[in-house]
């Protein structure tokens, strides 16, 4: 009798498996952008799993990678590889060139996305408090989780980071915000 071992896979943050319970996923039908974003998200550490696990190069060609960061090439430019090798199998080639482009525009040159939602809030004359306005556009999910994000610096509006959680925004504001690095919304009050 052979008793095969299969090493788990661990998910975005490195510590937990990868799991969709934990949110810590990447989802094989994730649109190629959000599945490059996703994998531009692990750390250099966790890519060396990834690209042990999930690419299809020889062990030889991961180890001419990896000495290539020890020497000094960006650990970016080999995430890039491993996120464009993933998409263009789940995808296509062009869908991964894409994706790379795409979150070059966004993430490197500090670009807002091309494709974020439009939300229109209907707000009365008091105007709607912050942790509310991102519950309700979608971006969290509670407005205690939007209070969290708030005060880790996570929320930004017209690219300036947000710091007060009592901030209220007044009827008639159209403005982009951001939650995390993924999260994005033109909203109108």
């Amino acid at each position: 009798q052979v008793i095969l071992t299969v090493p788990l896979l661990e998910g975005l943050d490195g510590i937990k498996k990868m799991s969709k319970s934990t949110g810590n996923y990447i989802a094989l039908e994730d649109c190629p952008n959000e599945m490059f974003g996703k994998i531009m998200s692990i750390s250099d550490e966790l890519m060396w799993r990834y690209y042990e696990l999930l690419s299809f190069k020889s062990s030889n060609e991961i180890s001419a990678i990896k000495k290539a960061v020890d020497d000094g090439s960006n650990p970016r430019d080999a995430k890039f590889g491993l996120a464009e090798e993933i998409i263009a199998r789940f995808h296509s080639e062009l869908a991964a060139k894409d994706a790379r482009e795409s979150f070059v525009g966004q993430f490197a040159r500090g670009g807002v996305p091309e494709d974020i939602a439009q939300i229109n809030l209907v707000v009365d004359l008091s105007g709607i408090r912050i942790a509310n306005l991102l519950k309700e556009a979608s971006l969290v999910s509670s407005t205690s989780e939007g209070m969290r994000m708030i005060n880790q610096g996570a929320v930004k509006i017209d690219g300036q980071k947000i710091a007060d959680t009592a901030l209220t925004i007044p009827p008639g504001t159209e403005m982009v915000v951001q939650v995390g690095k993924r999260k994005w919304a033109k909203v109108n009050t």
